[in-house]
């Protein structure tokens, strides 16, 4: 079994080139069932983790989000990329800290966002964030720069990109742009930050290929796996009640 270094190693090297799926989990038995088919590291889930817990997106609390990494760090021995929201606080220090506590349960990496839970953080605010979280974290954690494109999709995609370029040169070692799909987009994003790592977020599987032909280095699905196990039990359990009329 590899340490917590050697896993941070194997998964910052899984960026140099080439391309990889990032499948999200959401607890112990997804995490190893993702292992299990051969994955090479998984990603968390804050909606997931959330509708875990009988609770929506975003209703987290750092202390259960914290636990939750946890939790998926000792079920597989694959290295764990969070989804940590926002840092769980939004003055860059406070923002720092949070992130320094999510990394010592050991996940290889970590993404900040730039939205606040109610609004996007201004442009230099959201710099500021991913500067001092990169400035307190083991240089070997990775991190990755998010910017909520799909919060606000009437922006104009050059402000998105122009984000991650800030993002990227405040110390973000991966930049996102969830639900940007938009070749175009998509393919401007990757010249701005090159040579860094673009990760994708997809609303269809069957399009992945195409972004992997367009440079993205990597490929996460966000809730789209646990949703669709929750689809099931909703269908299951509605018909297991139909038998009690």
């Amino acid at each position: 079994m590899l340490n917590t270094g050697e896993k941070r190693a194997r998964f910052r090297a899984l960026h140099q080139d080439g391309f990889f799926i990032l499948p999200n989990a959401w607890d112990a038995g997804s995490a190893k069932r993702l292992e299990a088919q051969g994955f090479q590291a998984i990603a968390s889930t804050s909606a997931g983790a959330a509708w875990a817990l009988g609770k929506d997106d975003g209703q987290l609390s750092c202390d259960e989000a914290v636990a939750h990494l946890e939790m998926l760090v000792a079920a597989t021995v694959l290295p764990v990329n969070a989804d940590f929201e926002n840092g769980f606080a939004d003055a860059p220090e406070a923002v720092a800290a949070n992130a320094v506590r999510a990394a010592a349960t050991g996940i290889a990496a970590l993404s900040i966002e730039d939205w606040s839970g109610s609004a996007i953080y201004d442009r230099s605010l959201g710099a500021e964030r991913i500067a001092a979280v990169r400035e307190a974290l083991d240089p070997d954690v990775l991190l990755v720069g998010r910017s909520e494109f799909f919060r606000a999709p009437e922006t104009p995609a050059a402000e998105w990109i122009a984000r991650a370029v800030a993002y990227s040169e405040a110390g973000a070692d991966v930049l996102f742009v969830p639900f940007m799909l938009d070749h175009g987009a998509v393919a401007e994003l990757i010249a701005a930050v090159a040579p860094k790592p673009v990760n994708v977020l997809v609303a269809s599987f069957d399009t992945i290929p195409d972004y992997a032909r367009l440079g993205a280095r990597r490929c996460s699905v966000g809730a789209a796996l646990a949703g669709t196990v929750w689809k099931a039990f909703d269908e299951a359990a509605a018909a297991l009640k139909g038998f009690e009329a």
